[in-house]
């Protein structure tokens, strides 16, 4: 079946070559007045608007396809400032991409400013609340004065106040979680130009048993990327004792930073 379907990565606004080798296998660089977009021609039979739905509920394809996806632009990325296209980007015909590109100009030159330089990393902090548990004396005042009273109490009275301490512990290992998630990210975003905050993730879908707490992304300097990454490595030392722990990933292509709009008329 002919590859006639424009299957699109990502744009660049600098030339560039692909070279031989089978990491580029079948990409080609369409160049449209300062932009460069990085495509490859595919059929309909895997990417005709009917056939790509049907696709998407073979996790095998999905998953080969969507990081294929993602290793093409990461390497782009390597050295080039790239704007990343959703996985699933397709035009009928170079014209239409043309003309996208022409009626996103100015929105796309301003994207290639904002990103240029700058990378994308992905920070999840969790908590391991058995953990905290246990250390919340330490941590919250209020339990911590509860527990001097049920020392101090009778058998009967000490009884009821540990029922009032499960309670307060839940409340208190909510609003630690909270101060803490703030904190962490309060100290990442002053090493990022930009963040993006989303949603937190149940542990059926990250198949963990601890609790996620902050969900971000930030646009990172390049010239700020160790000092990033080591501040997140000493804020979970920091803290481990406590239950947190900080996970971070990239640079990932800019896809939380970058919003084209069509150009006003």
């Amino acid at each position: 079946m002919n590859n006639t379907l424009i299957y699109v990565y990502c744009l660049v606004n600098s030339p560039l070559e692909l070279g031989l080798n089978s990491e580029t296998e079948g990409l080609k660089s369409l160049g449209f007045n300062d932009f460069y977009v990085i495509v490859k021609y595919v059929s309909e039979h895997d990417f005709s608007e009917e056939n790509f739905k049907k696709h998407l509920s073979d996790l095998n394809w999905l998953e080969t396809n969507a990081r294929e996806h993602i290793e093409v632009i990461n390497l782009i990325m390597e050295n080039h400032a790239v704007i990343p296209f959703k996985f699933g980007t397709l035009f009928q015909a170079e014209s239409g991409l043309k003309k996208f590109i022409a009626d996103y100009s100015d929105s796309l030159t301003e994207n290639f400013y904002y990103v240029g330089g700058r990378e994308e990393w992905a920070v999840k902090i969790y908590c391991d609340r058995k953990l905290l548990c246990k250390q919340i004396d330490e941590l919250s005042e209020e339990a911590a004065a509860l527990e001097k009273q049920i020392m101090a109490s009778s058998p009967g009275k000490a009884y009821l106040l540990k029922r009032k301490k499960i309670d307060l512990i839940e409340n208190e290992m909510d609003r630690i979680c909270k101060k803490y998630g703030q904190e962490y990210f309060d100290e990442l975003k002053d090493l990022s130009e930009s963040t993006n905050l989303n949603n937190l993730l149940p542990k059926e879908f990250t198949g963990r048993e601890d609790t996620m707490i902050l969900n971000g992304t930030f646009l990172v300097s390049k010239i700020n990327v160790t000092d990033f990454r080591n501040t997140v490595e000493m804020l979970g030392q920091k803290d481990e004792n406590f239950g947190f722990l900080l996970e971070t990933t990239g640079p990932w292509p800019p896809f939380s930073f970058v919003s084209i709009k069509e150009k006003q008329q």
